[in-house]
């Protein structure tokens, strides 16, 4: 019972959460702020940053000198080496050796030195990248949040426009009722009133998509309900800026993490080139080791073993030396990674040049796109205030039976076609100049 009880209070403090996140009004930059947080393919990027991060921290540590520590114990069994006096016996043996032994390389062809370069570029590169994986979801929730503000104006207008029609309807049954009207015009007044409701349910089903978009950019579940703020900045058509490809590009192009990430992935070749050449240099290490050991058959006079703690400080040995270890020939191995690792900074050079080259390409196709959403923006109001005059123009004549249900639905259409046009040329002009302030390295994202 206890147990149907704890579940029930569960489920009712979930329902309780969920409604209250539906109830809750968003603002761009909560929604932002939520899908970053919440976000699962973000974490790929972030282990990323652990692991190059990590890497590079190892790669520093490989400057600390190599320390071991070594002990056997083992019995042997019948015909051997003593290894006390190296004479041959046909018995059993046990013997136990301890030893710490430690390396130090002196010169390595600068590897670990250029390793350590290298490691930190390529953490500070997937540092980058992760920041721009965040632009991009920013950018999916600004389009989501912008659609269902457009959806929502669709549904203002599709709204407008079946009220038009309820109007109509009433007035024809009005005109029919004094005769000045036949049932046919009934029909026609209903089949438009009915078209225009439909045109609304589609609309208010296309918000519920819109939403269920922007739910899942969120990563929000349990929920197919969210209410964004209705607060609609407008894009003005100037702005303050100019508005030039070349301008904006040499902005972008020194703060975009895209960009920076492969400038990082550059360097990190070139010191990895660095690396590979450092293998046909000759290399110069210090070593040394302390050991000791107990055996069986180190004996006193009287044939007694001697007891482990004489023999642990009796046997001990010490050694230090010097290595030189200089490269020749391997088979070419040393020049043929070299040159792989050229062909790989090359590969990496050419990355940031086609992602510079797609950065500018899509710069030119915004400052287009702006250039023509500016002229649309005043085409579509002019032609929103010329059909909304000659539609009220047309209504008067209906009233006086001069227009027929077919002339003024026409006359309708074209009005909410032109107003669905506008709202639809505004919202995206708003959208094209918050991606070009963007560029422009301009506060659009509040992104840490």
């Amino acid at each position: 019972m206890n147990m149907i009880l704890k579940r029930y209070f569960f489920l009712l403090v979930f329902s309780f959460c969920l409604s209250a996140m539906a109830q809750k009004v968003w603002t761009l930059d909560e929604c932002i702020a939520y899908a970053i947080e919440n976000n699962l393919q973000l974490n790929d990027f972030e282990f990323n940053e652990q692991s190059n991060e990590e890497t590079y921290k190892q790669s520093l540590r490989a400057l600390l000198p190599n320390l071991n520590g070594y002990t056997d114990y083992g019995v042997t069994f019948g015909r051997q080496v003593d290894p006390n006096d190296n004479s041959i016996v046909n018995t059993d043996l046990f013997a136990n050796n301890y030893s710490l032994s430690a390396s130090f390389d002196v010169f390595q062809g600068f590897q670990k030195i250029n390793s350590i370069k290298a490691s930190k570029l390529l953490y500070r590169a997937s540092l980058e990248e992760s920041l721009q994986q965040k632009y991009m979801l920013a950018f999916r929730v600004m389009r989501a949040y912008y659609d269902i503000q457009f959806i929502r104006g669709l549904i203002v207008i599709s709204k407008e426009q079946v009220g038009i029609s309820e109007t109509n309807y009433r007035l024809v049954e009005k005109q029919i009722e004094v005769g000045l009207m036949a049932g046919a015009d009934l029909y026609e007044a209903e089949s438009i009133l009915l078209a225009d409701k439909l045109v609304l349910t589609q609309n208010r089903n296309r918000l519920v998509a819109a939403k269920l978009a922007l739910l899942q950019a969120m990563n929000i579940q349990g929920t197919d309900e969210i209410e964004i703020s209705p607060e609609f900045e407008e894009a003005t058509a100037a702005t303050q800026y100019p508005v030039e490809s070349d301008s904006i590009f040499r902005t972008a192009v020194d703060f975009i993490p895209l960009i920076k990430a492969q400038e990082l992935r550059v360097e990190a070749a070139r010191k990895q080139v660095a690396v590979a050449r450092g293998n046909l240099y000759p290399r110069l290490a210090v070593q040394g080791g302390y050991g000791t050991g107990y055996y069986e058959t180190i004996t006193d006079s009287l044939g007694v073993t001697i007891p482990f703690r004489t023999q642990f400080r009796d046997n001990t040995n010490q050694f230090i030396g010097v290595s030189l270890n200089v490269p020749i020939f391997n088979a070419w191995s040393g020049r043929s990674r070299v040159k792989q690792q050229k062909i790989a900074l090359a590969r990496a050079q050419n990355d940031a040049e086609i992602r510079e080259q797609e950065l500018y390409q899509l710069i030119q196709q915004l400052v287009q796109e702006h250039n023509a959403l500016k002229t649309e923006v005043l085409q579509t109001e002019k032609r929103s205030e010329a059909e909304e005059l000659s539609f009220a123009i047309a209504q008067k004549r209906y009233e006086k039976g001069l227009f027929n249900a077919i002339e003024l639905g026409r006359a309708k259409n074209l009005l909410a076609r032109a107003q669905n046009e506008n709202l639809q040329v505004r919202l995206r002009l708003k959208v094209n100049k918050s991606t070009l302030d963007f560029y422009n390295n301009l506060p659009v994202f509040n992104i840490n």
